[in-house]
């Protein structure tokens, strides 16, 4: 009996004097999502301010600021930003599995990256008479909006939508509502857009306005979605 208690006693003491591994620590890329929504929204709001011969914030969408002579300003926005993005979808990736949505997010998130990555490269064609008031449609602006801007779009609106899901699964009820109310209010704003670049009132007049305030709904959410894995993983 005594050399059954002398046993559980060392083995007690051996298991008090291993130390404990470290505490988990967020990935470094996370960061990425904190800082990509406010470069991007300062970038073409500069742009904007210093662009002359018609163009219009209200009216006209951010990918008509890589037009013209100062174009590349917009398309270094567009590859840095959509680097930043892919490179957040990674840290996403570590920072959710296991558990749900631990693949569908990250990948989502990494097409709306690739999709900023794709705009800046095949430039959009003009919108609303900026910079010209008639133009051919061009194969680049065709990449532009039906192979990189709207897949894009289209995958950032579903990225909400299963983080919406994802993490009513992992319990975190607010961000799961917040990821779908988020999801919803893209759409929405993004029809808006849509509607008004196509040309059909009253929505052409403030067509850039919707885009703008549709891009900030998805740049907010990546950014709170940033900030939760970072303080889940700490």
């Amino acid at each position: 009996m005594s050399t059954t208690v002398d046993g559980m006693a060392m083995l007690t003491t051996v298991a008090s004097a291993t130390p404990q591994g470290p505490p988990s620590r967020p990935s470094r890329l996370l960061i990425a999502g904190l800082l990509v929504g406010p470069l991007f929204t300062v970038g073409y709001i500069a742009e904007g301010a210093f662009r002359s011969h018609g163009y219009s914030e209200l009216r006209h969408p951010v990918s008509s600021l890589a037009l013209g002579s100062q174009g590349w300003e917009q398309v270094g926005n567009f590859g840095v930003c959509g680097l930043l993005v892919v490179l957040f979808s990674i840290g996403l990736r570590r920072s959710l599995r296991p558990g749900s949505g631990a693949l569908a997010v990250p990948l989502l998130v990494a097409v709306w990256g690739m999709g900023l990555l794709g705009a800046g490269i095949f430039v959009t064609d003009p919108v609303a008479g900026y910079p010209t008031a008639a133009s051919r449609v061009t194969w680049h602006g065709q990449l532009h909006d039906l192979a990189f801007s709207l897949p894009g779009f289209a995958a950032l609106t579903l990225a909400m939508l299963t983080a919406a899901v994802a993490f009513a699964r992992r319990r975190s009820g607010w961000f799961a509502v917040y990821s779908a109310l988020s999801g919803m209010a893209f759409v929405v704003l993004f029809a808006f857009a849509t509607i008004g670049f196509a040309g059909i009132d009253p929505w052409a007049s403030t067509a850039g306005l919707w885009q703008r305030l549709c891009v900030s709904v998805g740049w907010l959410w990546l950014a709170f979605l940033a900030a939760n894995r970072r303080r889940a993983t700490r």
